[in-house]
């Protein structure tokens, strides 16, 4: 496909607000309603394009996650697939750096987590997982930093955060005819759990799509990590970084890992660099993602459901 700075512009917009209307969505890319539209059918029709709901992990009471780096004996993509079929795994790639294959891990207690990371280290191929658990998730693209607000869900509203997982823009007419609702109602529901924090609609694109270029993860050690995550310090200016697209802290080999992004390898060569310079950083490990295999936020683990 043959794509231009308006397809980026609207991929950009999509990854802000998913359910943007296409009305707004022509206004800010300076296209007609149709046309617009059309884009952004076709960018879904490639499977350049995800738009999905993301659930609250809190919602979902998957509040233990961890980043863990797998090492392999033989080819890592058998790995690599293997822990994208587990329930826990919503991020996996395959990269280039000390460990082959990269995932992400979010379950309901530390006692789920070890049986995942127990169930990973006997898969065939796995030479060693490495086990990263989070204290806090400072950046997330898809996840608002503060708490969901107290919300008593459901069963309509859970039928609405079911149906919204894997299409985030689905109509409100189709959507109400799932829920037997009437459209105005189920808009009002909608936006009421949006509203609360308890879910976002975004678009997830792969990485190297649509030049977006670079996405490379990364695993920093602090001096003082206590001093480092007070108000100004070098936590929150990594966080504040435009290229930095996610960090959690954690304890285990690294205080905090994270992701950064950008148009080319020159661009996120220059956010490391700025990284490395930060008072307090006096390690840094990077590895590229090279395929991804799995980002997959949508789970049907949803409490009381």
């Amino acid at each position: 496909m043959q794509l231009d700075r308006t397809d980026l512009d609207l991929v950009h917009a999509l990854q802000e607000d998913g359910r943007l209307t296409y009305e707004a969505l022509a206004g800010r890319v300076g296209l007609s309603r149709a046309a617009a539209r059309a884009r952004v059918q076709r960018l879904l029709d490639a499977g350049l394009v995800r738009i999905v709901g993301v659930v609250h992990p809190l919602v979902l009471g998957r509040t233990t996650m961890a980043h863990m780096a797998i090492g392999v004996d033989g080819p890592a993509a058998p790995v690599a697939r293997a822990v994208a079929g587990l329930p826990e795994s919503v991020f996996v790639t395959m990269t280039a750096g000390r460990a082959p294959v990269v995932a992400e891990l979010r379950t309901d207690s530390f006692a789920s987590l070890a049986a995942a990371v127990a169930e990973v280290g006997r898969l065939p191929g796995v030479r060693a997982v490495d086990v990263a658990p989070y204290t806090r998730v400072v950046k997330d693209p898809y996840t608002p930093a503060d708490e969901p607000d107290p919300l008593d869900l459901d069963r309509i509203d859970r039928v609405i955060l079911e149906a919204l997982q894997p299409d985030g823009r689905m109509p409100f007419a189709e959507l109400a005819q799932r829920i037997g609702l009437s459209p105005g109602a189920t808009r009002a529901r909608t936006l009421r759990l949006l509203d609360a924090g308890v879910f976002r609609v975004v678009a997830l694109v792969r990485p190297g799509m649509l030049g977006l270029g670079q996405l490379t993860g990364f695993a920093l050690r602090l001096t003082d990590p206590a001093a480092a995550a007070g108000p100004g310090g070098t936590v929150e200016r990594i966080a504040a970084h435009d290229r930095v697209q996610f960090v959690a802290a954690c304890v285990g080999r690294a205080d905090l890992v994270g992701t950064v992004g950008g148009e080319s390898t020159d661009d996120v060569l220059a956010a490391l660099e700025e990284l490395r310079a930060l008072p307090g950083v006096h390690d840094v490990e990077t590895w590229l993602h090279l395929d991804m295999v799995k980002e997959r936020y949508d789970t049907h683990l949803l409490n009381g459901a």
